[in-house]
């Protein structure tokens, strides 16, 4: 079993970045795909990026491509998303979460076995 924190939210004027961490415990993250999802506030748990455990592949969802980037450091045992060019839209709660199955990269929260609590983003206009 794993543990996951999330680090790094905060306040942030629109067109800045953020780099959030997800540090694991427990058991080595090179052994589960980790991905990124967001929650924003009366809306539903959206899935935002996610890598294999080698960190040789990722997928994003359409409207990140481009601005974020995930990238993780098994010696650190740690997965990062780099946000860039941020939006007021992306203001939400971000989450790490971990995926037992290490084969494909998934996007629905309900394959995901391992979660954080969240970090705050929040993005001024």
């Amino acid at each position: 079993q794993v543990q996951l924190v999330e680090s790094g939210g905060g306040l942030v004027q629109a067109g800045g970045s953020l780099r959030l961490s997800c540090a694991g415990s427990g058991r080595s993250l090179r052994t589960y795909v980790s991905a990124w999802f967001r929650q924003a506030p009366g809306k539903e748990r959206e899935f935002v990026a996610a890598i294999m455990g080698s960190g040789g592949h990722a997928y994003y969802a359409d409207s990140m491509r481009g601005r974020f980037t995930i990238s993780r450091d098994n010696a650190k045992n740690t997965v990062y998303l780099q946000m860039n060019s941020l939006k007021p839209e992306d203001t939400a709660v971000y989450y790490c979460a971990a995926d037992s199955q290490w084969v494909t990269l998934r996007r629905g929260p309900d394959d995901y076995d391992y979660w954080g609590r969240g970090t705050q983003v929040t993005v001024s206009s």
